[in-house]
C-alpha cells in the first residue's frame, strides 16, 4: 500500500496550565489516500481532544519518503530530514545527487541524527544528511483498519 502523508492545521481555542484560553494553531501529519480522507481521519483523530470549536484551516500533500518513529517516551518533537542518495552515472563517471525527506521523531536535534542513522542503517546505497530541521508537527495519524476492514 502507498503510504500518502497530508499536513493537516487546525486552529482552535486552547486552555492553558493557568486557566488563560489562547487561540491556538497546531499541525499534524495524516497518512490517507486523498484530501477528503485525510480531513475526514484528520478531524475524527482530532475530536475528543480538541473543547469547542475549531477549525481546519489548511491541508497539503507532504512529500516524504520515510518516517522513522521513537520507541523513547520523552522523543516528543517531529524533524525533517532532508537526504541525499548519491549514485555514480555510469556513462559521464559524475556523481548524482537523489534527494528524498524524511521525518524523524526525537527528543533533540542530536537524537534527531541518531535516530535517522539507525533508520537508514540497512540501507543499500551510500546517503548524506543535507539538513535536518524541527518541525512544528505535533502528532502523526497513521492510517488504522478498523475492525471487520480489510486492509
Amino acid at each position: 500500500m502507498l503510504t500518502e502523508w497530508f499536513e493537516c492545521k487546525v486552529r482552535y481555542d486552547k486552555t492553558l496550565e493557568d486557566g488563560i484560553i489562547k487561540r491556538t494553531m497546531e499541525t499534524y501529519l495524516v497518512d490517507a489516500f486523498s484530501f477528503t480522507e485525510a480531513e475526514k481521519r484528520f478531524i475524527a483523530e482530532i475530536e475528543p481532544f480538541v473543547s469547542g470549536e475549531y477549525m481546519v484551516t489548511d491541508i497539503k500533500r507532504a512529500k516524504i519518503s520515510e518516517l522513522f518513529e521513537s520507541d523513547d517516551s520523552l522523543a516528543d518533537r517531529w524533524f525533517k530530514a532532508k537526504v541525499a542518495f548519491v549514485t555514480i552515472d555510469e556513462k559521464t563517471g559524475k556523481e548524482k545527487r537523489a534527494a528524498q525527506t524524511m521525518m524523524v521523531q526525537a527528543i533533540d536535534l542530536r537524537d534527531a541524527v541518531k535516530n535517522l542513522d539507525k533508520g537508514m542503517a540497512g540501507t543499500l546505497g551510500d546517503y548524506v544528511i543535507v539538513s535536518v530541521a524541527e518541525t512544528k508537527i505535533m502528532d502523526v495519524f497513521r492510517y488504522k483498519v478498523a475492525e471487520g476492514e480489510e486492509a
